[in-house]
């Protein structure tokens, strides 16, 4: 009898702790869950319709706006899920970067044919462009000499990143190393700066065929160069390229830069520009049939977010 009783009580203290373990893994669990989702610079997948009912609850002109926008994506765009990303002056590069490693698309193809970590080098000493010491990296402040070095080590990420994720075949496996990626910052910003750094490059070079009238240049640098504050690349670097990530960000010009170097179609919707030619616009406005799609999603034509497609 004695026996059966120390043994039930046994079960019973054995049953009680099972359980309190379980309940101390799971609050465990979940609070590891939600300081490393703090780190995410990307957002997982939330609906889209209910992102926008809580976002836009009020009953005022442009909350009711922001909810006919919405729902048009939904029922006639087939977005029907949103990632939401970080809101700094980086966010246009995240939300398309993210996209670009996440589907595995490649390199572009002149990317493919030139060593972007010559690019630096072939800048400074082939084209004398010395100015380029005035780069700044977001949010630090003037470099000088040390430009060139920290270019190049922005350079070096992107290559290796980029080359290492796209040559991932596995969707679970490079979700993850997404995932890892785009929860580091350090690295993060320096894929940033290798982005703005090519922008740049491809800016100089459009500017020298122009001068010499080598060739006839996309319509999209005749823009850029007609603006007074970009109209040659030093112009453009130090008005423009320099506050990206700091106290600025991208023009809608400078989205067709970006589009074009990278060789991606972006479909960008402008919910506040709802029920106008310009709520669904192409960047840029000229692209080839082959280019890979991606779609950005903004209220304001400063912070973008991730649509997400469901057909």
């Amino acid at each position: 009898m004695l026996s059966m009783s120390f043994l039930v009580a046994v079960f019973w203290y054995c049953r009680r702790l099972y359980s309190f373990l379980a309940q101390l893994l799971k609050r465990w669990s979940s609070y590891l869950q939600r300081k490393l989702g703090k780190n995410h610079s990307v957002l997982e997948e939330v609906d889209l319709l209910g992102y926008s009912a809580r976002k836009w609850r009020e009953e005022t002109k442009q909350a009711k706006l922001m909810r006919e926008a919405y729902s048009e994506l939904f029922q006639n765009h087939h977005v029907k899920y949103l990632r939401q990303v970080r809101k700094d002056n980086y966010c246009v590069l995240r939300a398309v970067l993210f996209q670009i490693f996440s589907q595995g698309i490649p390199f572009p193809s002149w990317m493919k044919e030139r060593d972007i970590l010559k690019l630096p080098e072939k800048l400074l000493y082939s084209q004398g462009c010395n100015w380029i010491q005035q780069y700044s990296f977001g949010p630090e402040s003037y470099t000088g000499p040390n430009a060139f070095g920290k270019l190049r080590k922005c350079m070096e990420t992107l290559k290796a990143n980029w080359a290492e994720i796209s040559g991932t075949k596995d969707h679970e496996e490079r979700r993850n190393m997404c995932n890892a990626l785009f929860s580091d910052e350090s690295k993060e910003h320096k894929l940033y700066e290798a982005i703005k750094f090519i922008m740049l490059y491809e800016v100089v070079e459009a500017y020298e065929q122009m001068k010499n009238r080598d060739e006839p240049i996309p319509h999209l640098f005749s823009l850029l160069f007609a603006r007074d504050s970009s109209s040659d690349p030093l112009s453009f670097m130090m008005n423009h390229l320099n506050a990206i990530g700091d106290s600025g960000c991208l023009d809608q010009v400078e989205l067709f830069l970006l589009g074009y170097l990278l060789e991606v179609k972006i479909r960008v919707y402008r919910l506040h520009r709802f029920n106008t030619e310009e709520f669904q616009v192409n960047c840029p406005d000229e692209y080839r049939r082959e280019w890979n799609e991606i779609s950005l999603l903004t209220e304001d034509d400063r912070y973008y977010h991730i649509p997400v497609i469901r057909t």
